[in-house]
């Protein structure tokens, strides 16, 4: 037990982050490799690689996050904005060095492999882009002067266009609705809300009209005997094998042939082998720590911290929210991982850097006391003898 007595730094910390958060994040940290025993081996076994091949570099990649998660949360709000600035403009340049040497996988380039190493620098983009815009936009209400909302607008630009050049339209669309989500929280007019919401809808009509791979993945959705659906057939008919309790750990069948059951629908895995009543108390997990971090963004007094801890909550939970619908079919497949769950070094590590971040941003400080002035109090005059 770490007594309150103790001035340590790691006593501080203990004392003063949220607990119950670190606990919610482990959780799903632990749960992402029990279902990589689940899902994983029967990839490994199509690719030619021993069964335990990416449970082993699931383990590898858990000790890292773990130790991203908890250095990143002894941050102070400065030093969590400057680490974020150098990840940005460090993640941008590779962004464009994937462009040109970048690894092509299913017609796009989004990897890039240094030291042996193959990295997503579109993960490591996401939370530093979310802390940077909060920031833009915490200047830009403190002082009027500083153009925040229109940096936050140009960098949003530059973020897009690199999504869409790789092409990533799932990522695209999760950045903009953190953005959109952190122009609202900022509280700007309604006007600019609905100005921008409908260059949005523009630029989601435009998306399907000229890529040609976004349109396919909508008709699809919308019309499935339009073209292939085999990944979004076989993780439907994974969830109805698993029922209520599940085929038992290692009894999934459907997941043998599920391209990818350990990464995209690893959440469909979950549900044949260890039931619907498991990927309910998943869920119930997942939203409970939504929930504590936003509670925990709202009391933060400073405008950038709240600002930027809710960003990398909503950020959290807007992508749970998009990888559980496609597993389910409520919408287009995006290709996004099921954070700290699915398989992924780039994104576990990615998503312990973000969720590290919202621990040091909501850690209790102690309140500044405003002193107020000293008055002279007047002495009594001395009555005349």
């Amino acid at each position: 037990m770490v007594s309150r007595a103790d001035r340590s730094p790691f006593s501080e910390w203990w004392w003063t982050v949220d607990r119950r958060l670190l606990a919610g994040f482990i959780t799903l940290m632990i749960g992402g490799i029990v279902l990589s025993l689940a899902g994983s081996p029967a990839v490994a076994e199509r690719f030619g690689f021993d069964s335990y091949h990416f449970i082993h570099r699931h383990l590898i990649f858990f000790l890292p996050a773990l130790a991203v998660l908890i250095a990143t949360s002894f941050l102070t709000p400065k030093q969590a904005r400057r680490a974020s600035l150098v990840l940005l403009i460090i993640s941008l340049i590779l962004m464009l060095a994937v462009l040109v040497v970048g690894t092509e996988i299913n017609g796009s380039r989004r990897w890039i492999s240094i030291m042996g190493l193959s990295i997503q620098p579109s993960e490591f983009v996401k939370p530093a882009f979310v802390v940077i815009v909060a920031w833009l936009f915490a200047e830009n209400a403190r002082r009027p002067d500083i153009p925040g909302n229109l940096f936050a607008l140009i960098l949003l630009g530059i973020v897009v266009a690199l999504l869409i050049a790789e092409p990533d339209f799932g990522q695209t669309m999760l950045v903009a609705i953190a953005w959109g989500a952190l122009f609202f929280m900022a509280g700007v007019s309604w006007l600019w809300i609905a100005l921008l919401g409908l260059v949005a809808i523009g630029g989601v009509v435009a998306a399907y009209m000229m890529l040609p791979h976004v349109a396919g993945r909508v008709d699809r959705f919308l019309s499935p005997q339009s073209g292939d659906t085999f990944q979004i057939d076989k993780a439907i008919e994974s969830i109805l094998q698993g029922g209520w309790l599940g085929r038992g750990p290692g009894e999934g069948t459907v997941k043998r042939i599920l391209p990818d059951a350990h990464t995209d629908f690893i959440f469909a895995v979950a549900a044949e082998e260890f039931g619907v009543i498991v990927c309910i108390g998943l869920v119930i997990v997942f939203m409970l720590v939504v929930i504590r971090g936003l509670s925990g963004a709202i009391r933060q007094e400073e405008s950038f911290t709240r600002l930027a801890a809710a960003g990398l909550v909503v950020l959290f939970g807007i992508q749970t929210v998009i990888n559980m619908a496609v597993n389910l079919n409520l919408m287009p497949a995006k290709g996004m991982t099921l954070p700290f769950i699915s398989y992924g070094g780039s994104s576990m590590i990615a998503v312990a850097f973000g969720m590290g971040l919202v621990l040091a941003l909501t850690r209790r400080r102690p309140q500044t006391i405003r002193r107020l002035p000293r008055t002279t109090v007047p002495q009594p005059v001395p009555d005349p003898a």
